[in-house]
């Protein structure tokens, strides 16, 4: 963008974009380090996308500086030139550099909570490149399509994180829906392979058998990720990996044809292996949660990486019923603990 264009822009129209968060299972597999390496296993990671919306408006701001707001950190303010990539929105400020946006004032909004584990900051950080898309195409710019925002969203985020990143967020964000995600065997095959597992009529019957709780602890998934990745480089733990290749290909089979014990084993199975290799996976009311879904023929998975943040289940729905009534007794004595509505986003970047 020429400098002062877009807050001329903004001075006459808001600029807006929204995308949603996600729920996933095989998580870690959309990492460089881990799905090149075990290419031979077919690795895919499996997300839904959530009706917990993230949004960004653009508003006119003083010449040459930048300020952002978002829930849960502090307003950060700099001249255009010298934001830092460092601070706890050291990302969208990298996204702000990338494209020279000066003069703005980006206020971003989450319907889920702060560090829930449900991708918040790539997903925020695709809804950013999507509103400055939409400036570009006022500007008489070519836009960012789906395709690339994932990819320039992914890219950023990976260059100033100190662990490597994945790119299942921001794929659930962009596209939406009910996906399997499908990773390159080899450098010159596409990025991703996108396989829709379930459709949009369907998306009801899912939802009666999913549940969604917050456990009132923020996470911070560097701290799992990053001993994944160490020790997945220092040669330990090959076979669990294989194993949850396995775990999540399972989970995706028994959700095509509507499986749901199928879905409830795979999803165990891969809980237990992740939980062997790093039992802080789960905090305390995290493995409270857990044991009761199991009680009640469910499966429980942290979000992400897990360490605190939000916890889903998935089973029949009568006992997705049971364990709604007992999840939600048991959040009533977390300090913040609370259930989340699940519903499927369709639509991904709007």
């Amino acid at each position: 963008m020429k400098k002062g264009e877009l807050k001329k822009l903004l001075e006459s129209e808001l600029i807006e974009a929204s995308a949603p968060c996600r729920i996933d299972c095989g998580g870690t597999l959309d990492i460089k380090t881990f799905y090149y390496t075990l290419r031979h296993m077919s690795p895919c990671t499996f997300n839904i996308a959530l009706n917990l919306k993230t949004r960004v408006r653009l508003l006119p701001y003083s010449s040459g500086m930048v300020k952002i707001s978002s829930r849960g950190f502090e307003d950060e303010e700099y001249p255009i030139e010298e934001v830092p990539f460092t601070s706890p929105l050291g990302l969208m400020f990298a996204i702000v550099s990338y494209f020279q946006a000066d003069g703005v004032h980006i206020r971003i909004e989450s319907e889920s909570p702060p560090k829930s584990a449900l991708g918040g900051s790539s997903t925020a950080a695709v809804a950013l490149i999507g509103a400055f898309s939409k400036a570009c195409t006022r500007l008489g710019e070519e836009p960012v399509s789906e395709e690339n925002a994932v990819l320039l969203a992914y890219n950023i985020e990976d260059s100033i994180l100190p662990v490597p990143c994945g790119i299942q967020d921001q794929l659930a964000a962009a596209f939406g829906g009910v996906n399997a995600w499908h990773w390159p065997s080899a450098p010159d095959c596409p990025p991703f392979k996108k396989e829709e597992v379930i459709g949009q009529d369907d998306y009801l019957e899912l939802e009666d058998r999913i549940l969604l709780a917050y456990c009132g602890v923020p996470h911070e998934s560097k701290d799992v990720n990053g001993k994944w990745v160490r020790q997945f480089m220092e040669g330990k733990n090959r076979s669990h990996w294989r194993e949850i290749i396995r775990c999540t290909n399972d989970f995706i089979g028994a959700l095509k044809v509507k499986n749901w014990s199928g879905a409830v084993e795979a999803v165990n199975r891969e809980v237990s292996i992740r939980m062997m290799m790093t039992p802080e996976v789960f905090t305390d009311v995290g493995e409270r949660l857990s044991k009761e879904a199991v009680q009640k023929n469910c499966a429980a998975r942290f979000t992400g990486a897990g360490g605190g943040g939000c916890i889903w289940a998935v089973g029949e729905k009568e006992d997705i019923s049971l364990l709604r009534s007992s999840w939600k007794n048991l959040l009533a004595e977390v300090d913040g603990g609370k259930l989340l509505e699940v519903k499927v986003d369709p639509h991904g970047l709007v």
